[in-house]
């Protein structure tokens, strides 16, 4: 027996997080009792529903790295009809979501998978795994930019640990600087909310790898499926 949380992440059906949420909003079912959050089950044995829909057969396991370009929205959908990841990956032949975000303005490395068990190994605070970006800044010296970023910091009541920071390149033609920046804990917006806390205007962010994996040759608008290497190579960080 296992939590039905568990079950649905691994079945593809979504994060446990977001499983949770499905589980309190009366969307799940067992044996056609309505479930509970913490309820456990037998997939073999029990007949779990959700939405009225029997959970499918576990689906293979499907991991995919994108390049995406800015104004795609990192969600599955949008009730405002604006253009999602998932239009760029329909071709995969899979109901994948995406493994933590990239907000609108942002492109770079994104993954997506089935996998619940993956994304919560990339996502969770506890596994600290590393995020990569190059952000273009304009406003203030770049150093002590760099510095500041380096440094934790508290923003609308919101603490940050600070990042890995170093300078790429200093006053450019057109007032901009070239930042590389790592993080291990991915809070929503982060780099955005502390340059904005510093008075810096974030030009472009650009996510360039996570973990060990970049985004190599992939142009704007690509993906492909992660090797089996690389898929053990970001769950083993």
């Amino acid at each position: 027996m296992e939590r039905l949380q568990k079950i649905l992440s691994e079945y593809g059906i979504c994060s446990r997080r977001e499983a949770e949420k499905m589980i309190a909003a009366g969307r799940v079912r067992v044996d056609g009792t309505l479930a509970a959050v913490g309820d456990k089950a037998d997939p073999v044995k029990n007949v779990i529903t959700v939405d009225g829909e029997r959970l499918a057969k576990k689906e293979k396991r499907v991991c995919i790295v994108l390049n995406k370009p800015r104004g795609y929205l990192s969600s599955v959908s949008d009730d405002r009809g604006r253009k999602t990841v998932i239009d760029l990956v329909s071709e995969c032949n899979a109901r994948v979501y995406p493994v933590g975000r990239l907000d609108l303005n942002s492109d770079g490395l994104l993954l997506l998978s089935n996998d619940g068990e993956f994304t919560k190994r990339l996502t969770h605070p506890s596994f600290q795994v590393p995020k990569h970006y190059r952000i273009r800044i304009r406003g203030g010296n770049p150093d002590e930019i760099a510095k500041s970023l380096s440094e934790p910091m508290t923003v609308k009541g919101v603490r940050y640990s600070g990042a890995e920071v170093s300078v790429l390149e200093r006053g450019e033609s057109d007032g901009t600087a070239l930042l590389s920046l790592t993080l291990r804990e991915g809070k929503n917006r982060e780099i955005r909310n502390m340059c904005e806390a510093l008075g810096v205007q974030v030009a472009r962010l650009t996510r360039v790898g996570v973990g060990n994996l970049r985004l190599g040759g992939l142009k704007s608008g690509e993906w492909r499926y992660l090797t089996d290497n690389e898929i053990n190579g970001l769950t083993t960080l």
